[in-house]
């Protein structure tokens, strides 16, 4: 049985930055418990110590001031046991005895089922953001959990706690065993842990790094962007870090763990003249550390998104009609992601929610097009060593040179089709049950330099910068926003347009592609299913659409 204040600790919402004030307490180290807005002078008024190691709470009254926040960032410890205690937290947190384990997939089980597991998540966050150069938000948070679930009959029952006592847990056991209404299941679960094929390696973990140091970065950021013109009125820069743990057992007697290290910064300008508006937008980030910012300087990505939105004030609205495209590599890999990619998850094409449902083995594409979904390409957005199932990570290859070869299978898709998962079950945190998910997916490289993808398009529209978009997955029709287009005049891009869609059909344009370059670019995002989020990039090399709709200026049209 774990001690109740372990259970108290791991189902804190932990949310403040600070420290001990010299005077106020003996030996101990201050739990993080508040959210603090960014204010000079601001001041908290509940904290929790910890006296000694683990032991009792005591409730006090401490002043903790912005200056503080930044200025230091670590506990002060006097107690060893409550240094090694803390030392070890976090591997500590991710841990339940393998007995424990055992028993509540056993009980889980008790009633029948095809399969169970348990998936454990310790992940701390910081979070900071500047809006109207004031830093408006300070948050560092810990959110510790745990997930049982259970596989029957092609269904699924999911029940998920912050509760990490033992009673606790095998009543949640019991909770979603009530679901299989089979026959007893005496089940033997002899666990191994296993290794994962890949590694990534982090530089400088976030947590290493000093608040102050974080906070700099992005006023940096701010003053780059407003710096460029007076015609930005609005800048917001988000930082953000996370570090998750995560330990999945499974009825199979697997035991796999995954540190996921992400950083992330986004930036967000606003231009405006006379009644004309014009956004910038670039968010960076990955499976990295804090050397993100070394190897992407965050104010030239400020200053060069500022430029962008200015320069698209004075630019004329995009013409319409058909025409031909090419789209840049630095466009990323939207058009990928919503046109194909989600098609291809295997819960909605068995479903018939997806226009490629049934057709494995049939053309999809252009014979130039090959589709992969990656999670072990270094430090990308959507790599990991593990799904979320204790799958490893592996290369998928969806779509080789044409024809549809394979979808995006969890365990649950992949037993009704009565295959293996191809390492795509994924959920947003212990509060979600695992699907069918995109990591790193991609359209692969040609052998067309892209310079002569250009030159190759007498008159047409070249997409440098994407938006967002949407797809009807069972039609394949889809809308996309160009956020940075320019025509193209014989075989050179020209003057700058803004407003531009580009609308069509996904499998008609993948079949209609006739040109792919050498080269390939990747963008970043969460993406949102079933009331559910997750990291992934996408990418893809430069391509020539030789016609698809351009939504723009009906009064210009092409």
């Amino acid at each position: 049985m774990m001690p109740t204040t372990w259970s108290f600790l791991r189902s804190l919402s932990l949310q403040v930055v600070s420290r001990e004030q010299e005077s106020s307490t003996k030996a101990g180290f201050l739990i993080r418990s508040l959210w603090i807005p960014a204010y000079a002078g601001m001041t908290a008024k509940q904290t929790f110590i910890m006296q000694g190691s683990v032991a009792t709470l005591q409730q006090v009254i401490v002043n903790i001031k912005l200056s503080d926040i930044i200025n230091n960032t670590q506990f002060k410890m006097q107690d060893t046991k409550a240094k090694n205690w803390y030392n070890n937290l976090e591997a500590d947190l991710n841990l339940v005895p393998y007995e424990i384990l055992s028993t509540i997939l056993k009980k889980s089980l008790s009633k029948g089922g095809d399969y169970a597991d348990v998936f454990i998540e310790n992940t701390s966050t910081t979070f900071i953001q500047i809006e109207d150069s004031k830093v408006e938000k300070v948050v560092s948070g810990i959110d510790s959990g745990i997930g049982i679930r259970v596989i029957f009959g092609g269904k699924s029952a999911y029940a998920y706690s912050n509760d990490f006592s033992e009673n606790s847990l095998l009543e949640l056991a019991n909770t979603v065993s009530k679901a299989v209404k089979q026959e007893d299941n005496n089940t033997v679960i002899d666990f191994r842990k296993i290794k994962p094929a890949v590694d990534f390696n982090i530089k400088l973990r976030p947590e290493q790094v000093a608040v102050d140091k974080k906070i700099l970065l992005i006023e940096n950021a701010n003053k780059a962007a407003r710096g460029v013109s007076p015609k930005i009125k609005q800048v917001s820069i988000i930082y953000r870090d996370a570090v998750q743990n995560v330990c999945i057992a499974t009825s199979d007697g697997v035991i796999a763990e995954d540190e996921r290290i992400h950083t992330l910064g986004v930036i967000h300008v606003v231009a405006a003249e006379d009644d004309v508006l014009q956004t910038g937008y670039e968010p960076i980030g990955g499976f990295i550390g804090f050397e993100l910012f070394e190897e992407n300087p965050f104010d030239e990505i400020a200053a060069n998104t500022a430029k962008k939105a200015v320069m698209m004030l004075s630019a004329r609205k995009a013409p319409g009609g058909r025409m031909p495209v090419v789209i840049s590599s630095q466009a990323g890999g939207t058009m990928i992601h919503e046109a194909i990619g989600h098609g291809l998850e295997a819960d909605l094409a068995q479903q018939g929610l997806s226009v490629f449902s049934n057709k494995i083995g049939e053309p999809v594409a252009s014979a130039l097009i090959t589709v992969i979904d990656d999670p072990t390409l270094p430090n990308k957005r959507g790599s990991f060593r593990f799904d979320d199932e204790a799958v490893p990570s592996q290369q998928t290859v969806l779509v080789e040179k044409g024809i549809l070869k394979s979808y995006m299978y969890d365990r649950l898709t992949s037993m009704k089709d009565k295959t293996i998962s191809t390492g795509n079950g994924r959920r947003e945190s212990y509060k979600h049950r695992p699907i069918p998910r995109m990591t790193n997916t991609l359209i692969a490289s040609g052998d067309s330099p892209p310079e002569d993808i250009i030159i190759s398009v007498d008159k047409g529209f070249f997409v440098k910068k994407m938006g967002g978009g949407q797809v009807n997955t069972v039609t394949g029709e889809f809308v996309f926003e160009v956020s940075e287009g320019y025509m193209i005049e014989k075989g050179k891009t020209g003057e700058p347009v803004r407003g531009a869609t580009l609308i069509g059909n996904g499998p008609e344009i993948l079949k209609s592609i006739d040109m792919v370059g050498t080269d390939i670019g990747f963008s970043i995002g969460t993406c949102g299913k079933d009331m559910q989020g997750v990291p992934v990039s996408d990418a893809m090399p430069t391509v020539r659409i030789p016609d698809i709709v351009v939504g723009g200026d009906v009064q210009n049209r092409y």
